[in-house]
């Protein structure tokens, strides 16, 4: 038996990227899987999940979709969305996207299904090393991811013991939205050959290495983990803002 067996899992955002990883990554594990996007079922998903049709940015939505469900062990807000502008490029428009799918979605979800774990459960928390430090012309993106990573501290502190609330915060991971940040660049190839090069592990990361992480904070193997905000960006983030290339 896997890790997560007898386990109910909801995964927002699972059609694809990071989200479909960590679907694919709890069956594996045993677990009885549960994800939504603002779309139709995809078709290659598993027959064994389970598809709900959800925008997490709706209140009323998020409570009718928590009604259906019994206990949950294991929350997973995963579902997110990315506009590539600075402060004032951005419209109320955009503002309303971003953060009513980053934040208020994260919310939403969280405030829907704690009471439905307080036997014991596990919310993991999609942030991203934005929320840490700033990328370029992605401005209302940084802010709500640094919102998801103040609200899973405050939901720790709040809701333990019998809850514990943790956020995986990714690098550049190999996922669509790393393809729009590089077409951001004024030579987009170039910028991705820097990219790499500041790198420790000199390569990306894929759905697969933020689904393993989700794996462990989801299990029993994980239990005095709580509060924290786990960095998983290949040593990006840990090195000198000096060109190791030079050196």
């Amino acid at each position: 038996m896997g890790v997560l067996a007898v386990k109910t899992a909801i995964v927002t955002g699972g059609r694809q990227g990071i989200g479909r990883g960590i679907v694919d990554a709890f069956i594996a594990e045993d677990a009885k899987v549960v994800t939504c996007g603002r779309g139709q079922r995809p078709g290659d998903l598993p027959d064994i999940v389970d598809w709900q049709t959800l925008d997490v940015s709706d209140s009323q939505g998020v409570t009718r979709f928590a009604e259906m469900f019994g206990a949950c062990d294991i929350l997973v807000n995963n579902a997110g969305i990315q506009v590539e502008k600075t402060v004032t490029e951005s419209s109320d428009t955009d503002w309303d996207l971003v953060i009513g799918a980053n934040a208020k979605g994260v919310f939403n979800l969280c405030r829907a299904f704690i009471p439905k774990m307080n036997g014991g459960g596990s919310i993991i928390n999609i942030g991203s090393i934005s929320g840490k430090v700033a990328d370029p012309s992605m401005a209302l993106y940084n802010a709500s991811k640094a919102f998801v990573h103040g609200l899973t501290r405050s939901i720790a502190v709040d809701h333990g013991p019998n809850i514990r609330c943790n956020a995986i915060c990714p690098g550049w991971i190999e996922t669509g939205m790393l393809d729009a940040g590089f077409d951001l660049a004024n030579d987009p190839v170039k910028a991705k050959e820097d990219a790499l090069s500041r790198h420790a592990m000199r390569r990306f990361g894929k759905p697969q290495d933020i689904a393993a992480m989700a794996v462990w904070l989801a299990s029993d193997a994980s239990s005095f983990a709580t509060g924290q905000c786990y960095t998983l960006d290949g040593g990006m983030t840990a090195a000198s803002p000096l060109n190791p290339g030079l050196f």
